[in-house]
């Protein structure tokens, strides 16, 4: 933003850090820039405005629009009077943050995990790959597979008891009885 903001201080400085963070999750930076704009804002905003506000062109507005709205992190509100489109961000944090999380998992975990269950079944029937070799990768399909259902299986948990969980923090793991030096996965004694 190299002219001078309409914007409060404080509304820019959220807006340009979350840009930054955007671009350090993987997220076009105008992308992020514009959700922070709409989730700040207090009335829906069209494109014309995010634009100018911004400083972007409207071209790159309306291509980050579209992958808001393909997120379903924003949606557009329709204003009487008014033909253009406007938008509001989802507000509530916790949608927000699943809906992120389901993206995420949709455009990254799954695909790993065809990939890696493609890789296994073909491993199996491969006499030259070596025996360590296959163990990692069912190890490894175990685990996104593992994560994935779990993930999943987050996403049903209201969210108040879902927030009472991870407030627990470490202290969870009083409620499944493990203590340094066992074991995670079955609660024996280390071997070692």
């Amino acid at each position: 933003m190299e002219h001078e903001s309409k914007l409060p201080v404080a509304a820019t400085e959220f807006i340009l850090h979350w840009g930054n963070l955007g671009s350090q999750w993987g997220v076009n930076r105008s992308v992020a820039q514009i959700h922070a704009l709409l989730f700040i804002s207090d009335h829906p905003l069209h494109a014309e405005e995010i634009a100018e506000l911004l400083g972007l062109a409207r071209s790159n507005v309306s291509n980050s629009i579209k992958e808001l709205l393909g997120w379903r992190l924003i949606e557009r509100v329709p204003l009487l009077g008014d033909r253009r489109d406007h938008f509001t961000a989802e507000t509530d944090i916790w949608e927000m943050v699943t809906r992120i999380a389901a993206g995420r998992k949709a455009r990254e975990i799954d695909p790993a995990e065809a990939a890696l269950k493609a890789c296994v079944a073909r491993a199996a029937t491969d006499p030259e790959l070596a025996p360590a070799a296959k163990a990692r990768l069912a190890e490894m399909l175990d685990f996104v597979t593992t994560m994935s259902r779990w993930h999943d299986e987050m996403l049903n948990v209201p969210k108040p008891a879902l927030m009472r969980l991870i407030r627990l923090g470490a202290g969870v793991t009083k409620l499944i009885n493990w203590r340094p030096g066992r074991d995670k996965s079955n609660g024996s004694k280390d071997a070692g």
